[in-house]
């Protein structure tokens, strides 16, 4: 324990018999006997707790509690009266108090209270931060996160936005593939240009096409007037062809001649139009294993995969999770009008052992929930929703010190196909279905280990 306490109190025996006694219990402790000489101390130290009493000649008890928190709102100060009123107790409260404490009280008791406040005031230093952290990455375009792999991805958009080519974006649904999207049109000399985005995904063939090549007035039933569609209007800045990997085919003939030709031509028109536009494309798909199956074509694939780069799911990179609950925690404080300091200890621990399938879209969403029904200054679990409160993580206890024992995860990856194989009897359609993968994938993955035996 090494906590540093400051004491205000007029009384010398009380000084030094709570002094004494806080001490023994392996706290630092310096003194004050007056209010005015607390508030010369608290400017030049970093104090953990301020314990005053109220009665003092001079600067009271409760206009010390105001003019800390004017000064250091984050250190808790915990007011000792004896007067048992409920009045001083409510006026230190109103000025910024953490608690109250009556006197006489046993040693146990100010322990007890000393303990919540050095609590609170750690959870406060930890929320104070998460939003220095995340103020400071505010520039990387909402991509936030101090692990290893957002690192690599912050550089790596940093490095092709200086470029003009074409980029494929890939990883998990919701780990922020559009946002990474944007970080690249903002940091790249098209950043005064519009960034435009559509998911391929959700639109059927005839409207995909008028989407994105426009169309002319009377081209179809509900065409009463022309159209620019999306290749023209992100003209001068960025398109991003989200879910690519989902596109039907007969469009991806066209979309390959139009990135070839760099030309659109509108649905019902009989000209050409050329577009100047930064094409980013977004898949949450094997594409490779699609492109085997020839449910993709591979000179778009080819097109397209200039530059790839991959987004990580959030399991990998759990440290990131408490930036990003503490930024959404911000966001959505303000958007509903709340006024939500930080999060309890146990909500934290329950935000990083949980192993989101839905990435960051989930975390967000579980944290705008949690805003919603919060009734305290800090969410707690009775927040979060019941998947979070529930979850139990499957953990592993090893010797991080040593790799002894430990085999590569491609090596792994072998052993489990090897052992589904041999318990479909080496029917590589069953175990393809068993792994969740299609036969083509599993005889690429059997013929890099050289087994793929037919």
């Amino acid at each position: 324990m090494n906590e540093l306490i400051l004491i205000v109190d007029d009384d010398a025996t009380t000084l030094d018999l709570v002094s004494m006694g806080l001490e023994a219990q392996g706290f630092r402790v310096e003194t004050a006997v007056e209010g005015t000489q607390a508030l010369e101390k608290a400017a030049d130290t970093d104090f953990d707790v301020v314990l005053t009493d109220v009665q003092m000649p001079g600067m009271s008890g409760i206009e010390l509690c105001r003019a800390l928190s004017a000064i250091r709102a984050d250190l808790p100060v915990l007011v000792m009266t004896g007067h048992a009123s409920m009045d001083v107790a409510v006026a230190a409260l109103r000025n910024g108090a953490y608690d109250f404490i009556t006197k006489p009280f046993e040693l146990d008791t100010l322990q007890h209270h000393l303990d919540r406040a050095l609590e609170h005031h750690r959870l406060k230093r930890e929320v104070t931060s998460l939003r220095r952290r995340v103020r400071a990455q505010s520039s990387s375009g909402g991509l936030i996160g101090e692990s290893r792999s957002m690192r690599e991805l912050r550089d790596l958009i940093e490095r092709v936005a200086a470029t003009d080519v074409t980029v494929l974006l890939r990883g998990e649904s919701g780990t922020g593939k559009e946002v990474s999207a944007r970080a690249i049109h903002n940091a790249s000399s098209r950043a005064d240009g519009p960034f435009v985005a559509v998911n391929c995904a959700a639109l059927p063939d005839s409207l995909l096409e008028s989407e994105l090549f426009g169309h002319e007035r009377g081209a179809f039933t509900d065409a009463k007037t022309a159209r620019r569609g999306l290749f023209l209007e992100a003209d001068g800045g960025t398109l991003l062809l989200d879910e690519i990997g989902e596109m039907p085919l007969p469009m991806q003939a066209k979309l390959l001649r139009a990135l070839q030709e760099r030309v659109v031509r509108p649905v019902g028109g009989d000209r050409t139009r050329p577009f100047d536009t930064r094409i980013i494309a977004a898949t949450n798909i094997d594409i490779e294993s699609a492109v085997e199956t020839n449910d993709f074509r591979q000179d778009l694939y080819y097109r397209l995969n200039v530059v790839e780069i991959e987004v990580d799911p959030l399991r990998a990179r759990d440290s990131d999770v408490l930036l990003l609950a503490q930024h959404f925690l911000s966001v959505f404080s303000e958007k509903h009008g709340v006024s939500i300091a930080g999060m309890s200890k146990e909500a934290a621990q329950a935000l990083t052992a949980y192993d989101w399938p839905g990435n960051v879209r989930e975390l967000m969403n579980a944290v705008e929930r949690a805003v919603a029904l919060a009734r305290f200054d800090e969410l707690q679990v009775a927040d979060l929703p019941r998947r979070l409160q529930e979850f139990q993580p499957t953990s592993v206890t090893f010797d991080a010190s040593s790799s002894e024992g430990f085999i590569t995860l491609e090596a792994l990856e072998r052993r489990y196909v090897t052992k589904v194989l041999a318990a479909s009897d080496n029917n590589k359609s069953l175990a393809a279905e068993t792994l969740g993968i299609d036969r083509k994938t599993l005889h690429r993955k059997l013929k890099r280990w050289g087994a793929d035996a037919g």
